[in-house]
């Protein structure tokens, strides 16, 4: 079970999406709710959420995914008994929350939608939510006998095998190229209707790519090992120079901004740079 979680601000057009009639939407949980409607449960929402007016993203907005094998057999009260599970993992069970499964295409999932302010009118504590919810959803996975992320993970990129190939084809076509910078990259794969989607912090630091193609989305190391972010800069990086680079770069310029490196991207790329130096060394390039 896969899950996923973040702080949001647009409290009534996420609620009105969960909700999505042509989506198959049908409720599983409400707590401390009243309200029928998309409207009338932001209004509650709003009510005690004006305890708290400093807090802009004031509505948590969670996504649990089971297997697509374990989603054909979950019933609405198994369902409900994993939305449960899940904002007690988060220490949300006190707050008010709306949870709805979505049974569209093959993947059925759990939209929960959870006031971040409390009745005490303090906000809740967003640091790291995407970590915490895949934790949370992978101990009520484990608690339930479910699939774990990992074989859902390894489920999808099979799925995916041929469109990962595909972009794979792409990226080896841009590479032998030459491209001199990330943009000149990101602009070839776009030209191949791949889009290359830089992964930058709230402190500006890179950490990663991944890469959109014909409606998905992928970490550019699920399609493929050598599309990782640190494999990607250290050979366009070699690219921009007759020499062979020492060290790895501190910071990078990406459509037109300077970003900082992550010291773990750093690092990475910096052994990428020692194996191509031990590479050459042992086919005679100079260095």
């Amino acid at each position: 079970m896969i899950g996923k979680g973040h702080s949001i601000s647009s409290t009534k057009v996420s609620i009105s999406y969960g909700w999505n009639q042509e989506k198959e939407a049908e409720v599983v949980l409400k707590e401390h709710l009243a309200g029928d409607t998309p409207a009338e449960i932001t209004e509650e929402f709003k009510i005690i959420q004006s305890q708290n007016e400093r807090c802009h993203n004031n509505t948590l907005s969670f996504i649990v995914s089971p297997s697509i094998e374990d989603g054909r057999d979950l019933t609405k009260k198994d369902l409900e008994e994993i939305a449960k599970k899940f904002l007690k993992e988060m220490n949300l069970q006190n707050n008010q929350s709306i949870g709805f499964v979505h049974r569209d295409k093959a993947h059925t999932h759990i939209h929960i939608y959870t006031n971040r302010i409390g009745f005490d009118g303090k906000a809740y504590n967003d640091s790291f939510i995407g970590k915490r919810s895949q934790l949370a959803a992978d101990n009520v996975a484990k608690e339930l006998g479910l699939s774990r992320a990992r074989g859902i993970q390894k489920e999808r990129l099979q799925e995916l095998k041929n469109l990962r190939q595909e972009i794979k084809i792409i990226n080896d076509r841009v590479l032998k190229t030459r491209p001199k910078s990330m943009d000149e990259y990101m602009s070839k794969m776009k030209a191949h209707k791949v889009e290359v989607i830089p992964t930058v912090n709230k402190s500006n630091q890179l950490q990663g790519f991944s890469v959109e193609y014909k409606g998905v989305n992928l970490k550019a190391s699920e399609v493929h090992r050598d599309m990782s972010g640190n494999r990607l800069i250290a050979q366009i990086s070699q690219n921009r120079s007759l020499t062979r680079l020492k060290e790895a770069p501190k910071s990078l310029l990406i459509m037109n901004k300077t970003v900082q490196l992550s010291s773990n991207l750093s690092t990475k790329i910096a052994k990428e740079l020692i194996k191509g130096a031990l590479k050459a060394l042992d086919t005679g390039i100079g260095i």
